[in-house]
C-alpha cells in the first residue's frame, strides 16, 4: 500500500493550502451527496493495481479494509505480501506478518495529520463537502451511479498527481490516481458491508 502512504504524505504538505468553498455557493454535487452512504463503520475488500511508467506489467495487491469514523482506517493486505497499515488521527502505523510494527508518521511531528485523516475518510466515504474544499470537482454522466474527476487546487498537490477519478453508487467503488510522474494507480472496492455497525473487541484493539 505504498501509494496510500504516499498520497497521505503528499496531503500533509497540501493541508496548509486547503481552500474552503463559500457557504453560499451552490452545491454542484447535491445529487452525488444524496446517494453516498454516511455510515459509522464500513468493511470491504480492495484490489490495487499500479502501473509504473516505463514498466509493462502492473504491480497488484489485494486485501481488506475497515473504515471506522471515530477510529481510523485499517488496510490489511493479503497478497502478494501480508501486511497491515493503520491510519488514525495521530499516526500511520505499519504492522508486518511477524507482528512487528513501525510508526511511519507520528502526529507529534506532523500536526496536519488530523486533516489528512479527514481527507482519507472523504475519499473512502465520498464526503463531497470535504472533497470540494481541496479539489476542483467535475461530475460526469453515469448510468445508475455517479462519476467525478478531482483536480488538485494546491500547487504542491499538483506536483504529486494530476487527477483523482472516483466512481460509485451508495459507496465509492473505484479510485483512479494519476500521478505527475506518469504512474497510474487503480483501487477497486467490493463486498462492502455496514454491519455490524460497531467494532469487535479485536478490531478496536488493532487501532491501538
Amino acid at each position: 500500500m505504498k501509494t496510500i502512504r504516499g498520497l497521505m504524505s503528499v496531503l500533509v504538505l497540501a493541508v496548509a493550502g486547503v481552500v474552503v468553498l463559500p457557504a453560499a455557493a451552490a452545491d454542484p454535487l447535491a445529487q452525488v451527496r444524496a446517494q453516498v452512504a454516511q455510515v459509522p463503520v464500513l468493511r470491504g475488500e480492495f484490489a490495487q493495481e499500479k502501473q509504473v511508467a516505463g514498466f509493462k506489467n502492473p504491480l497488484r495487491s489485494n486485501g481488506r479494509f475497515l473504515l471506522a469514523r471515530d477510529k481510523g482506517v485499517l488496510w490489511t493486505t493479503t497478497a502478494p505480501f501480508p501486511s497491515e497499515i493503520v491510519i488514525t488521527q495521530d499516526r500511520i502505523l505499519s504492522r508486518q506478518r511477524d507482528g512487528s510494527r513501525r510508526v511511519e508518521v507520528d502526529g507529534k511531528q506532523q500536526p496536519g495529520l488530523r486533516s489528512v485523516n479527514a481527507m482519507m475518510f472523504a475519499l473512502m466515504s465520498g464526503d463531497m463537502k470535504a472533497l470540494t474544499s481541496t479539489f476542483d470537482v467535475k461530475e460526469e454522466p453515469a448510468a445508475g451511479g455517479w462519476k467525478m474527476t478531482l483536480v488538485p487546487r494546491s500547487r504542491q498537490l499538483a506536483q504529486a498527481f494530476t487527477s483523482v477519478r472516483l466512481s460509485g453508487d451508495r459507496y465509492v467503488r473505484e479510485v483512479e490516481l494519476r500521478e505527475a510522474n506518469g504512474d497510474l494507480t487503480r483501487l477497486r472496492f467490493s463486498g462492502m458491508s455496514e454491519a455490524p455497525a460497531t467494532l469487535s473487541r479485536d478490531e478496536a484493539a488493532r487501532f491501538e
